[in-house]
């Protein structure tokens, strides 16, 4: 468990994340895309979150020094957290075409890409797709072969996008007694659940995030041809995968190594790293500051 202390050098070490609003699209497909942007050095890192989760999903990251040693921006992707909620659109092809404009508005011609999760799946088909704008690749627990208890392991975290709770405090309480953080707490989660939280004019609290941009993304992830896109990614890549259980003891991790390495086995040119801490908490605290080792690692070594 990190401490108090520990987190108050993390932070002081890392550069505070600001926020911004981009609009991307034309006409009809115009839409605001909400993104935070830590200042740092080059390579800049783009980090694509989960599928319900937000850009502050990397708070811990950030926290733990990816940022001020590279610049870290990490939108939230349509549909979630304080970005548009448009009716429609939430396939790969729509959800990448948000990550090239927010890019081009950057002047970001070349990027190092990391993803969690669905942000894995959205960083391979990317990578793919626009190969001249991805540098290198990382993909954090994301596989070809999903496990067979995804539903199951996943329920209790999308549960939250239709409940409505007494109050914001009411709210984190929920989230914090979530069966997949096993106990685990601390500023930066606590900030990533606040960034999701919509305060309703009677006190009540709900999440900001849409449960049908969801289940729509979650539909469009399932068509894409994995193999090939995985494949076809020439890349530098490194895939990271959580060995912790999601929920207590006894259950799996999201991702089981076996699904892990046969992915990892598809990619042409990949490193594969065992990390601790499960699906979730693999980005805060202690976990954090080791997948942080993974990727400076990575991200430094040659072509």
């Amino acid at each position: 468990m990190t401490t108090p202390s520990t987190r108050s050098a993390q932070r002081s070490a890392s550069a505070r994340p600001t926020d911004h609003i981009v609009r991307t699209g034309k006409g009809r497909d115009a839409l605001n895309i909400h993104y935070i942007d830590a200042a740092g050095g080059d390579p800049a890192i783009v980090a694509l979150h989960g599928l319900s989760a937000n850009a502050y999903c990397f708070g811990g990251l950030i926290a733990a020094g990816l940022s001020p040693e590279f610049r870290v921006i990490a939108p939230d992707l349509r549909g979630r957290g304080k970005s548009d909620k448009p009716t429609t659109g939430y396939t790969m092809p729509d959800h990448a075409r948000d990550v090239i404009e927010l890019m081009d508005y950057l002047e970001l011609d070349r990027i190092v890409l990391a993803g969690h999760s669905f942000g894995g799946y959205l960083a391979i088909y990317l990578a793919a797709k626009y190969p001249e704008r991805v540098e290198k690749l990382i993909v954090m627990d994301a596989a070809i072969t999903l496990n067979p208890r995804v539903g199951e392991l996943i329920k209790p975290s999308l549960d939250r996008l239709s409940r409505v709770s007494a109050s914001v405090d009411a709210y984190l309480e929920e989230a914090r007694t979530a069966p997949h953080l096993v106990g685990y707490w601390d500023d930066a989660i606590e900030e990533f659940y606040r960034a999701e939280i919509q305060e309703n004019a009677d006190g009540t609290a709900q999440a900001a995030t849409s449960a049908s941009a969801i289940a729509q993304a979650m539909a469009g992830l399932t068509t894409e041809p994995w193999l090939e896109l995985v494949a076809a990614v020439k890349q530098p890549t490194l895939l990271l995968n959580a060995q912790g259980a999601y929920g207590p003891p006894g259950t799996p991790a999201l991702v089981e190594p076996e699904y892990a390495k046969r992915t990892a086995d598809v990619f042409p040119n990949v490193r594969y790293a065992l990390v601790p801490g499960n699906h979730m908490t693999m980005v805060f605290g202690e976990a954090a500051a080791a997948v942080n080792r993974e990727i400076h690692t990575f991200v430094k070594s040659a072509l």
